[in-house]
């Protein structure tokens, strides 16, 4: 009998969809229209070209691109001729872009003519470059002092379109990338192609599973609005292109240009973090679209209970999805079932605004700081700790954050949830968030939704500072909505009204509230907690 070793690799998420739906659409903007078999043709001529440029199997390439058909050209070519891909995080500083190309060990770097004024900013000190390989979109640009290996376009056509894609050990090395909002540097994540393909499956599977709500299919038509840098956006295009789905790339996000994708591309899935579905309800072409047939998954934060409810108003299907950096990322979706969409508006939000439960190969639980199993009653709180074939196996040359990260065998999120009797999670807070008031520990999630269904409110974030009375005290940071008057007196009775609820403890009483033009964000569109509180504590100090 012939025996045949079998290996997951990201070829096999490839080649079928390329071959079979080769007539299907990938789009960029209004600047480029492919077929997927125009998209196998450019995947092989990058592969050539990479290999003419001198990698080989081991080597980093560094890319530096927005949400483009040229990135998902990346996500095949380079794991696939056993190189590694490292998706470069464009919204670093100049520091944490050199420590992390050098920290890669990157050979090549294929970098947007946007983005070269950061390079000029750190090029004397890349360490591992050979080669600089240009992009552009239209014009061509002002390369300023750096030395390219060539266009992107101009090599891609000198390249042979025949490339024999090797059988990789499936454990081979095929992502790297950096995780953002960390203490002190950035810290380097990669997954293998094992990982990546089962982590593509059991999303399959899960996404597909679900033909009343928050289903992804054949029919769909997919457009990220999650940078490709940030854990391979979600592992969604793996998930679009093993399906064979018409995929629309937006690149550099304007509210205005992605709703005309939306509505001219029928666009029909896509996932994004709150701050992108607050920027295009801000737009003042929100009302001339229709979004009625558009499902979207927010993850990154926690959804927001009135921003659910306004995009339900405009007939999108929202829901929520969980996982981090570490993770691949998903772990969890909050996928309704037919008597779920029957219950009322409250309790659908509610639901629709949960962790989620997981995907199939997700072991997760809630433990104490003793790793004792929480009980799933709806209102016990411990740490979410995960176990699944597609989480990192630790931080790149980091064996001692990675022995923490992996304490007791499971992987630690440092998310602190609950679980329901149904299996669905949820998150309460970061275990850094929780506000001790009095010896009572305060959600700041918690009092972030509820604060954020006032009518004057736009944004919130909400974080603990020290008291002397309470030990610890939570202030809200306020934007308020464009020509809205809103006093913290008003907020207070809003959150009386909210504790009488039995939603909240009455140590939320306890807030007070500081009002701001806008709030610090992470680079991939997260409150960044840890810098309001730097802040504020420096502001006390002064």
């Amino acid at each position: 009998m012939y025996d045949y070793n079998y290996q997951l690799n990201i070829r096999n998420l490839f080649n079928n969809p390329t071959l079979d739906d080769s007539e299907q659409e990938i789009v960029y903007r209004d600047l480029c229209r492919l077929s997927y078999a125009d998209f196998r043709q450019r995947v092989s001529r990058l592969a050539n070209m990479l290999t003419d440029l001198g990698v080989k199997a081991g080597d980093t390439v560094s890319v530096m691109d927005y949400d483009s058909h040229r990135y998902l050209e990346c996500y095949y070519a380079i794991p696939m001729i056993g190189a590694v891909l490292h998706t470069v995080n464009v919204r670093f500083s100049p520091e944490q872009l050199l420590f992390t190309i050098n920290h890669a060990d990157a050979s090549v770097l294929l970098v947007h003519s946007d983005f070269l004024p950061l390079l000029e900013e750190i090029k004397q000190d890349l360490r591992t470059i050979r080669h600089f390989v240009l992009i552009n979109d239209e014009e061509p640009a002002t390369q300023g002092t750096l030395t390219f290996s060539g266009d992107y376009e101009q090599l891609l056509g000198e390249a042979s379109e025949d490339y024999e894609f090797p059988d990789l050990d499936e454990n081979t090395r095929a992502t790297t990338f950096y995780t953002t909002g960390t203490t002190g540097m950035p810290k380097g994540v990669y997954f293998s192609h094992r990982q990546l393909v089962l982590h593509t499956l059991g999303a399959i599977a899960t996404l597909s599973s679900n033909h009343i709500q928050g289903g992804f299919h054949r029919e769909d038509v997919y457009m990220p609005i999650t940078p490709m840098f940030h854990v391979h956006a979600w592992g969604i295009p793996y998930v679009a292109t093993c399906l064979g789905v018409k995929q629309v790339y937006p690149g550099r996000y304007a509210p205005e240009l992605l709703l005309h994708l939306i509505e001219r591309e029928r666009v029909t899935f896509s996932h994004c973090v709150p701050t992108i579905m607050h920027m295009l309800f801000s737009s003042k072409e929100i009302d001339s679209v229709d979004l009625s047939n558009w499902k979207v998954i927010i993850g990154g934060s926690a959804l927001p209970k009135d921003l659910c409810q306004k995009a339900l108003g405009y007939g999108i299907d929202i829901f929520s999805g969980y996982g981090m950096s570490e993770t691949c990322p998903i772990l969890t979706v909050a996928q309704l079932s037919s008597e779920h969409l029957a219950a009322e508006s409250e309790e659908q939000i509610e639901r629709r605004c949960k962790t989620g439960r997981p995907l199939p190969l997700v072991d997760i639980k809630l433990v104490d700081e003793e790793m004792r199993t929480i009980p799933r009653d709806g209102e016990s709180v411990g740490e979410i700790v995960v176990r699944s074939p597609w989480l990192t196996q630790g931080y790149l040359k980091d064996p001692a954050n990675s022995e923490v990260l992996w304490r007791g065998g499971y992987l630690h999120t440092g998310d602190v949830a609950n679980c329901d009797e149904e299996g669905f999670f949820k998150i309460t807070d970061r275990a850094k968030d929780v506000i001790k008031v009095g010896g009572e520990w305060v959600s700041s999630l918690e009092l972030e939704d509820a604060i954020s269904r006032h009518s004057s409110v736009s944004e919130v974030a909400v974080i603990g500072v020290p008291d002397a009375k309470w030990g610890e005290a939570p202030l809200a940071l306020v934007v308020p909505r464009e020509k809205a008057e809103v006093s913290g007196k008003e907020l207070k009775k809003h959150l009386k009204a909210v504790v009488k609820q039995g939603v909240l403890n009455r140590y939320a009483l306890i807030c007070q509230f500081s009002f701001v033009d806008g709030i610090v964000k992470t680079s991939v569109g997260k409150i960044d907690k840890k810098i309001l509180r730097e802040k504020f504590l420096f502001a006390q100090g002064e």
